[in-house]
């Protein structure tokens, strides 16, 4: 991943989560998800960013007391890992408890500009 795109990745990231929080602050717990949905899309490639993805997700399902959500991130947290590190993921997947974490899905057409045409990602949805 070219350093320019690697910054622009970072500055979605930190964006998203960032407006993530403003809204859970809000009490706009649906907009919340949404930021970190489109986060995890973007993510989800890299390990770490991946991991801390669902761990934002986790934090805001405890927020909520959303029992299944908890579950599912706590889950996802544990299989994050092994999808990258294998190479194995359901791309442009929301991270939610809501989806499987196994169901590949068609990444926004703004998100694939994020990733830049040289992803895993975005070739995935040529």
């Amino acid at each position: 991943m070219p350093d320019n795109n690697q910054a622009r990745i970072k500055a979605f990231l930190q964006a998203e989560y960032r407006d993530a929080r403003s809204a859970a602050d809000a009490g706009k717990t649906e907009e919340a998800w949404r930021h970190l949905e489109r986060a995890h899309i973007v993510a989800q490639g890299m390990l770490v960013p991946h991991i801390y993805s669902h761990w934002r997700m986790l934090r805001l399902a405890v927020r909520a007391s959303d029992i299944r959500e908890i579950a599912g991130q706590l889950i996802r947290l544990a299989l994050a890992p092994l999808g990258n590190l294998t190479g194995r993921l359901p791309i442009g997947n929301t991270g939610r408890s809501d989806v499987s974490a196994f169901a590949h899905m068609d990444i926004p057409a703004d998100l694939r500009a994020i990733l830049g045409a040289g992803s895993q990602q975005a070739r995935h949805q040529e």
